[in-house]
């Protein structure tokens, strides 16, 4: 309970944030973010047609990275929702029935932690 209440309490003060990193080897992976970073469009996954929606939690926004290319941030005050969220996107672009040894293409979490500004 201590770490909960610790966690919320850096949330607001800091915010949290995981970066994510698109990752595709043949196919390029468009991500639209709609809705002020309330939802996310993942167009062109394995070169499918089928537009991939996500919606983000309460409080929880996306948006792409300035720095980097094929890159997003998701931030939010919880950790667990934010956390979730990211699992969210990640969830939305698995191979099935593919091997996943050879097929690496999607979205993964490569950094996470307190907001730096």
């Amino acid at each position: 309970v201590c770490s909960h209440i610790s966690n919320l309490f850096e949330g607001v003060a800091h915010k949290f944030e995981y970066k994510m990193r698109l990752v595709y080897a043949h196919f390029p992976i468009n991500a639209n973010i709609i809705n002020g970073g309330k939802t996310i469009e993942i167009r062109n996954f394995l070169g499918e047609k089928v537009v991939r929606t996500v919606h983000m939690l309460p409080g929880v926004t996306v948006e792409k990275s300035a720095s980097t290319k094929d890159e997003l941030v998701v931030c939010g005050t919880d950790i667990e929702l934010t956390g979730q969220s990211a699992a969210l996107i990640h969830q939305s672009c698995l191979c099935k029935k593919k091997d996943i040894r050879k097929f690496l293409d999607g979205i993964y979490v490569s950094s996470h932690g307190v907001k730096e500004d």
